[in-house]
């Protein structure tokens, strides 16, 4: 079994990576989830919250008329995404903090938004149901992933990938978070997989 990182760990490794997670991103962007983000970001609505926001990239796509809270446990990312969102004249509130303790009330938000981070939180579950908790009834969450495929022989070459992944900087490959979802007490609206199942879009309501 791959060793684990904590908390610490993951925040270490993502604060050395942040200077180079756009150029690096862009190639995998372009491979695996083109037009994702702008397919999340467009459904976004009233106050919205971005867990795992990263450098920002998202920031472009959303409409003009939903405002933005994004948090993140990596300061590093999130000072490229304060520069970001000052370039784009956006209004955004970033906070440090971990997906699986959000700091924030309950019902507190409209949309929760996570783009390519549930596959790095040490618990996805423990994620998933602090994002059922700040949503208000009736709010979205529009998820964008990479997951196990379906398909056996992908599935594999995904394996052996997670073994080195998950050690060297806490991603998984072989998730399939929508399970977890539905059990957290979503609703699924929408779900598309791509990319020979292994990426998924997911569009649900808190009931």
């Amino acid at each position: 079994m791959s060793k684990k990182l904590d908390t610490e760990g993951l925040r270490e490794v993502w604060d050395r990576y942040a200077p180079r997670y756009d150029r690096d991103i862009g190639f995998f962007e372009r491979l695996q989830f083109s037009g994702g983000r702008e397919w999340v970001c467009a459904q976004a609505t009233g106050e919205v919250l971005e867990v795992a926001i990263g450098t920002g990239l998202n920031l472009p796509h959303y409409p003009a008329d939903v405002r933005i809270t994004g948090l993140d446990l990596s300061p590093a990312m999130l000072g490229i995404a304060r520069t970001r969102a000052a370039e784009l004249g956006s209004e955004v509130e970033l906070h440090e903090g971990d997906a699986q303790a959000l700091p924030f009330a309950d019902e507190s938000f409209d949309t929760v938004v996570c783009t390519l981070g549930l596959c790095g939180v040490p618990d996805e579950r423990e994620a998933i149901a602090e994002m059922y908790r700040v949503l208000r009834p009736g709010g979205k969450l529009l998820l964008l992933d990479h997951i196990g495929s379906h398909h056996r022989i992908v599935h594999f070459g995904q394996s052996l990938m997670e073994k080195l992944s998950v050690r060297m900087c806490g991603d998984y490959q072989t998730r399939r978070p929508l399970p977890l979802v539905e059990q957290a007490g979503f609703v699924v609206q929408r779900q598309e997989r791509l990319k020979l199942g292994m990426v998924e879009r997911v569009a649900a309501v808190k009931a």
